[in-house]
């Protein structure tokens, strides 16, 4: 019954076959999983007397008269009907709807809903495009909790044959939700029992047709845990398979907690307890006989490297070879800086490999490390290329992972299958990183190392600018240093290095012509970028003028202004980012956010200005990210092309108790029957839907 097409479910044209088919509905069962947006509650009758203008009304009324006519303008038909209750009487108008006339007629008594307007020609209100229904034991489009659905839209609005409307989706659906009973039941009746779930099929039903708001919260609550549990699932089963195949003794590194404590006592500052929680979490997946795949997510400053290094020293005193791959080589060079100076005491040197080192260069780096000469590597995408081989190779960092793509780890993968420990200083709720991440383990750095001091952050507007560039000289001259950022513009990076290349000269020669300023951007060739880098770091240049480049991993201590150009440009999660970069020495830093045009009609846009000013009041960035995720959806703030982010049709990432209990259920069931042969329905359900194949168990 499920399986069959609609074609043959319900009376319909093909048109209407051909617009369902464009949103993937071609069966039953499709029809049926095409779930409400929203609604609209309509149960609370009023009279006409009670109506009041652009309020949702619902009305029982008689039809106390009826007239359809062709409008002044061509093509336009006009159906008025006079409805009227013991209250008085009111006039319907539909525009372009010639089949009301046939349906209505008079004397008839009907519920109508629709929000009344006030017609100044006539001088009375009028209800314009109502829907209405007979009256029936039970209504399906009035005078209930009535669903919405996402509707098609056509190119031309005078037409209507075609339109997938609410109103039509409701009208097909309903004889079909008897349908829902041949549903089969997927979760363990013990498991429907812990998390207080009602059967699917009764969760089908009630979602597009609830009793009452009890019934909708529970068939809500049972197809958004389903969405969830069933992505968990998935990924710690494929989790699991990949263990089983790459299963190895060798590989497993024993935990070194005397090295350990060496290793703490050798750094001029304490670990933060986030910090030893990782390492210990880290040390402890290393020590299993399968690989290790965690992410570890860090606040801006909180530490991530440190970390790092303790994994690396790790492995490297076990006799093995590790490497970090970054993003970017301003990056790359930054932590071979970093991790040479803290792993120098234990008389390792790491060795740098980026595409802008000479050939011979480069081959020294690759026959070194074939030959086991070279214990730890730091580099960019360079690393990955063929001729670059390993001797020993246990443990890959992979730094700001969500820029690599699949086959760059699978090439990783290809030396030896190595342990993973994944970076990202962007931060993400939990609840999104569980599903978004959910074939890795999470550490969490939540903490910010002692004596950091939180950066001071002001929404700018437009009347202060001089007043701000003035105070930015002032501490400039005091011995400070300033990054400028531009946004991104309509999506181009041509346009980016436009404006702040445009910016650049703006502020070089008007507002700054004292002062020496460098510029940063994505299109600059890779010496260029060093160069401008290593004169700002090294104090040559006093305010650097940069793009979104800037965003991850630059430090100068001494830059202690940041000024954002078109701040509501960027997420709170970015702007954070480049809050990040400065407040990392011991003087009190700022951060100005400014609106992107004198235009802008920018502190008077509430939701706006909401974000920004929480930026000004928060300095966690996990705080920040949930608040972005709540106001913007996931998709605007890590970007749509973000991979791993599912298109959840019930579920909310914010929703954090049924990502839990989801993924309670999913270890649970893993933990009972890690080959899911006890569940033969939820293991086809997660091979169709996250393309596992038979084959990978």
């Amino acid at each position: 019954m499920l399986a069959t097409p609609l074609s043959k479910a319900i009376k319909t044209t093909s048109v209407y076959l051909k617009r369902l088919k464009e949103l993937g509905i071609e069966t039953v069962e499709d029809f049926l999983k095409y779930f409400p947006a929203k609604y609209t509650d309509q149960r609370e009758l009023c009279q006409i007397k009670d109506i009041q203008v652009g309020e949702l009304s619902t009305l029982r009324v008689n039809v106390l008269s009826l007239n359809a006519k062709q409008g002044f303008r061509r093509h336009m038909s006009i159906t008025t009907a006079l409805l009227g209750d013991e209250t008085g009487s009111i006039e319907a108008v539909w525009f372009h709807q010639t089949y009301i006339a046939r349906v209505l007629q008079k004397n008839m008594r009907i519920i109508v809903a629709g929000k009344a307007k006030w017609n100044e020609k006539k001088g009375r209100m009028v209800l314009q495009n109502p829907i209405f229904e007979m009256e029936k034991s039970e209504q399906v489009h009035t005078a209930r909790l009535v669903p919405v659905y996402h509707e098609t839209e056509l190119s031309d609005k005078k037409k209507t044959s075609g339109r997938l409307s609410s109103k039509w989706i409701r009208d097909k659906l309903f004889p079909l939700m008897s349908h829902a009973d041949h549903f089969q039941e997927f979760l363990p009746e013990t498991m429907r029992t812990t998390y207080k779930l009602i059967p699917y099929s009764e969760a089908v039903r009630s979602v597009h047709f609830p009793k009452n708001e009890k019934t909708l919260e529970l068939a809500q609550h049972r197809l958004a845990f389903d969405e969830i549990f069933l992505l968990q699932l998935a990924a710690l089963y494929r989790r699991a398979q990949y263990r089983k195949i790459t299963r190895q003794q060798e590989k497993a590194i024993p935990a070194d907690w005397e090295l350990m404590k060496t290793f703490t006592r050798s750094l001029p500052w304490p670990l933060t307890n986030a910090q030893k929680k990782a390492i210990y979490e880290i040390l402890t997946d290393m020590a299993q006989p399968y690989p290790m795949t965690r992410l570890l997510e860090g606040d801006v400053g909180s530490g991530k490297t440190v970390v790092c290094a303790a994994a690396m020293l790790s492995a490297v005193k076990a006799g093995w070879q590790t490497c970090l791959l970054a993003p970017t080589e301003i990056l790359a060079r930054q932590h071979f800086q970093t991790l040479s100076k803290i792993l120098k005491s234990f008389e390792i040197q790491p060795v740098l490999l980026v595409g802008s080192m000479t050939e011979k260069e480069k081959q020294e780096v690759s026959e070194g490390l074939k030959q086991g000469k070279i214990a730890v590597v730091i580099g960019t995408h360079a690393i990955l290329q063929e001729r670059v081989g390993f001797s020993k190779l246990a443990l890959a960092v992979i730094d700001e992972q969500h820029r690599f793509g699949v086959r760059q780890r699978e090439a990783l993968r290809a030396f030896g299958s190595p342990h993973i420990l994944h970076l990202t200083a962007t931060p993400i709720p939990r609840t999104l990183a569980l599903v978004i991440y959910g074939d890795q383990d999470l550490s969490i750095l939540d903490e910010m190392p002692p004596g950091r001091k939180p950066v001071e952050t002001h929404v700018v507007s437009e009347k202060k600018r001089a007043e701000a560039y003035k105070w930015i000289a002032a501490e400039i001259k005091k011995g400070r240093q300033a990054f400028i950022i531009f946004p991104l513009i309509e999506e181009s990076d041509v346009l980016e290095v436009k404006a702040a290349t445009q910016g650049f000269e703006r502020l070089q020669n008007d507002i700054f012509p004292n002062l020496k300023l460098g510029l940063l951007h994505g299109r600059m060739p890779t010496e260029e970028k060093r160069q401008a880098m290593d004169a700002f770091v090294k104090a040559k240049t006093h305010i650097l003028v940069s793009t979104a480049v800037v965003e991850v991993g630059v430090d100068v201590p001494n830059a202690t202004i940041m000024m954002i150009e078109g701040a509501e440009r960027f997420g709170l999660a970015q702007l954070h980012q480049f809050r990040g970069r400065v407040g990392r020495g011991s003087d009190q830093s700022y951060c100005f956010l400014f609106p992107s045009s004198p235009k802008a009609n920018f502190l008077s846009n509430g939701g706006m200005i909401q974000r920004l000013q929480s930026l000004a009041k928060y300095h966690s960035g996990f705080k920040l990210a949930e608040i972005d995720l709540k106001l913007r959806g996931p998709g605007q703030v890590y970007g749509t092309s973000q991979s791993g982010i599912p298109d959840l049709k019930m579920a909310l990432f914010t929703d954090a108790s049924t990502i839990q209990q989801a993924r309670e259920a999913a270890i649970s069931i893993l933990n009972d029957d890690s080959e899911l042969l006890k569940y033969p329905g939820l293991k086809e359900k997660i091979l169709e839907q996250q393309n596992v194949t038979a084959d990978a168990s």
